[in-house]
């Protein structure tokens, strides 16, 4: 009797393992979202199941049915790079230049990497990630924690070196040493040390976890920064494009000096948004009181509507990569339709794992399709006409 219960549990506890072995690397949308995901984070506190993640993904060892889904209409150029897809992992998810492959082979357009400091630093002390779940939300104050220049440089020189034929695009989000006294000098040595191997490079001024590091968004600053970043990008035998990445907590000055100095700079491209410092009133999780840069659901609309006024405020001259809140396709729709160029996401990867990737490029190709485009550029805007500022004509009598 006991050898038959022994013999039973066994079955039932095997069949499960191999039932749940198989829809992990099947890839299972529904199975990742509705048991493995909660799962993990019920058994793992946020940063260490992000620690595994990108441990896991490091390897790059993705079964080569997985996720597998790319569609024409999804395919781009934008500053000279051929984008297999317009949906990325923004920078914060990949800190140290680990996982680009494994990222790459689960569907992603592009990678970026960081912030990456020039020096390694540890970041702010622990516990500094927090899920919201009820609000499909995410508050961090990781506080830039990098492995330095040193290190990066050798994993992306790695990468570059090892996988030449690869088509994702890298882009590498650069970021300052808490103890920097000269902030220009930072972000010019992450162009000099890192910018060979990257097919954007990032100005990070918009995380609200470094001290003062939000200031460099003032005119004056971002005008002083971008010019001595350009001046060292031109020395680079090929020249990548310049980004700059901004908070969603600005004001209409704000966002009006903004756009003026990167549209007389000309800098190549703009990241739009960072995450919010504010909380709204309709955020229900407990730990919406801690402190850092709240990103997820909450911020999608805050993130669209900053994309609308710099798509606005450029006349469409500089590409946006949207990122906020981006959970489906339909979002993703949303912000190329009212001026993204490009999509990244991060906390619903974290929520629903690498199945999300596959699942917004076959929803947006479904929709861009029904709306009848032959390419997701055609997209680009369509939502956010650009105004055509009146001038006022003078009668001569």
């Amino acid at each position: 009797m006991q050898s038959k219960l022994v013999q039973t549990v066994a079955l039932v506890v095997g069949g499960g393992l191999g039932f749940a072995a198989y829809e992990t690397l099947t890839g299972h949308e529904k199975f990742y979202k509705k048991v493995l995901m909660p799962t993990t984070q019920k058994l793992l506190s946020g940063e260490t199941a992000h620690r595994l993640g990108v441990k896991l993904l490091s390897y790059g060892t993705i079964p080569p049915c997985f996720f597998q889904f790319e569609d024409p209409i999804l395919k781009s150029k934008l500053w000279g790079r051929e984008f297999s897809n317009p949906i990325g992992i923004a920078a914060g998810f990949d800190k140290h230049a680990e996982a680009m492959l494994g990222l790459s082979k689960i569907g992603f357009g592009f990678v970026e990497v960081g912030s990456i400091t020039p020096l390694p630093q540890d970041g702010n002390p622990l516990p500094r990630v927090f899920r919201l779940p009820e609000d499909k939300a995410i508050i961090n104050r990781y506080g830039f924690n990098s492995c330095g220049h040193e290190v990066a440089e050798q994993r992306l020189k790695s990468y570059q070196e090892n996988h030449p034929a690869e088509s994702l695009v890298v882009g590498v989000n650069l970021g300052k040493n808490k103890a920097s006294e000269r902030l220009n000098d930072d972000y010019v040595a992450g162009i000099r040390n890192l910018g060979a191997y990257a097919d954007y490079i990032v100005i990070n001024v918009s995380s609200p976890n470094t001290p003062g590091l939000r200031n460099l968004q003032g005119k004056d600053h971002l005008s002083a920064l971008c010019k001595a970043v350009l001046e060292e990008r031109n020395k680079l035998p090929t020249l990548p494009p310049v980004l700059v990445k901004v908070a969603p907590d600005l004001n209409e000055e704000d966002k009006k000096d903004i756009a003026k100095v990167l549209t007389e700079l000309e800098i190549d491209g703009l990241i739009v948004s960072n995450t919010t410092i504010s909380r709204s009133p309709s955020l229900t999780d407990p730990n919406k009181t801690e402190t850092g840069g709240l990103s997820g659901l909450p911020v999608k609309e805050m993130s669209t509507d900053l994309i609308k006024d710099f798509y606005q405020l450029t006349k469409g001259s500089i590409p946006i990569i949207g990122v906020g809140g981006v959970e489906n396709g339909a979002d993703a729709y949303d912000k190329i339709k009212n001026g993204a160029s490009l999509i990244q996401i991060y906390t619903s990867f974290t929520y629903n794992g690498p199945p999300i990737v596959n699942a917004i490029k076959k929803e947006l190709a479904e929709l861009l399709k029904s709306d009848g485009f032959e390419n997701v550029s055609d997209a680009i805007g369509i939502d956010n006409p650009i105004e055509k500022v009146e001038v006022a004509q003078i009668t001569i009598t």
